[in-house]
């Protein structure tokens, strides 16, 4: 019997690497096997993993020689850094760079990066049309993994670089449902004006990446942009409405007030949602509903994420 190839998947009790993880250890007759990386191999998650096959090991983006350790005889891995847990971009390519060097100096042979666009390619610092942020970006979030982007190109990883899309499951998790007004109608407030937003399952992630490692060396070296569907925000307030069976009302928000919500991270996310309205038809060329399927044939569109999560969002 041949033994399988195994992939590092790092962020494994995370929504991307989870979802990769359950989408290998789900094919028992596939090629793959899944190392699991945690920084806490005690935890409910990573036991869970355990108990399907996976073989949980702990490591550290700020620790390279864990990283090291952690890529040693694997065939692939899959990186993802977390900006939302610590809001620093310098740290989230710090930690970039530390991965490409691990899975360069452990000679893994395919590397899935889970990227976004730098979007100071589209909007220099010395466009006063959007806010510069932390002094030199304008997304953070996005900006610091598109620069890091060349880290993988420069240390000569064989890498996909895989653009995601806005996570539907921000509507359960990121305080993005729809909210009760003092007349008890529900309201859905997105700043993206008619434009259309490309969304995904966190869960299709991982099925994506898992068949761009399937797909193998034809998927080395390119940039891969995935979504489930790309709905207006009109069209995802009708698709809550059905969903919830109360009506939903659409209310855009401009993007300045947005950045003025004053939560965590909220500049950020209305530079984010600005440049998505801005440059809609690039970003929505970017991520190819065709291939999605093709690589994860379960994938699903924002009427069936919502069929299945309905009753985890949470409405105020």
């Amino acid at each position: 019997m041949t033994a399988k190839k195994v992939v590092t998947v790092i962020g494994s009790t995370g929504a991307q690497g989870g979802g990769l993880a359950r989408a290998i250890l789900n094919d028992p007759d596939g090629d793959f096997s899944v190392r699991a990386i945690t920084r806490d191999a005690a935890s409910e998650k990573a036991k869970a993993l355990a108990s399907m096959g996976a073989e949980v090991v702990e490591a550290d983006l700020d620790d390279i020689e864990s990283l090291k350790k952690a890529f040693r005889g694997a065939f692939g891995a899959y990186c993802v850094t977390n900006f939302w847990e610590h809001f620093s971009p310098e740290k989230e390519i710090a930690q970039a760079e530390h991965l490409a060097a691990a899975a360069k100096a452990e000679g893994v042979s395919h590397v899935i990066w889970s990227t976004l666009e730098d979007t100071r390619k589209w909007v220099p610092l010395s466009d006063e049309g959007m806010p510069t942020l932390m002094d030199k970006y304008k997304v953070p979030h996005f900006d610091a993994k598109g620069e890091a982007d060349e880290l993988f190109r420069s240390a000569g990883v064989p890498t996909t670089f895989l653009l995601t899309s806005f996570y539907w499951d921000n509507l359960i998790h990121f305080g993005m449902a729809p909210k009760r007004g003092e007349d008890g109608s529900l309201a859905f407030h997105l700043p993206m004006g008619d434009a259309k937003l490309p969304g995904i399952a966190a869960e299709d992630i991982g099925r994506c990446a898992y068949g761009i490692f399937k797909g193998g060396a034809e998927f080395i070296g390119k940039t891969l942009g995935i979504a489930g569907a790309m709905p207006t925000g009109e069209e995802m307030a009708a698709g809550l409405t059905d969903a919830l069976g109360e009506k939903v009302t659409y209310v855009p928000v401009p993007h300045d007030v947005y950045r003025g919500l004053g939560f965590p991270g909220a500049e950020d996310l209305g530079n984010m949602f600005q440049f998505n309205t801005e440059f809609s038809d690039y970003f929505c060329a970017a991520r190819d509903l065709e291939l999605s399927r093709r690589l994860n044939p379960e994938l699903q569109n924002f009427k069936q994420w919502l069929a299945l999560n309905r009753n985890n969002i949470p409405v105020e």
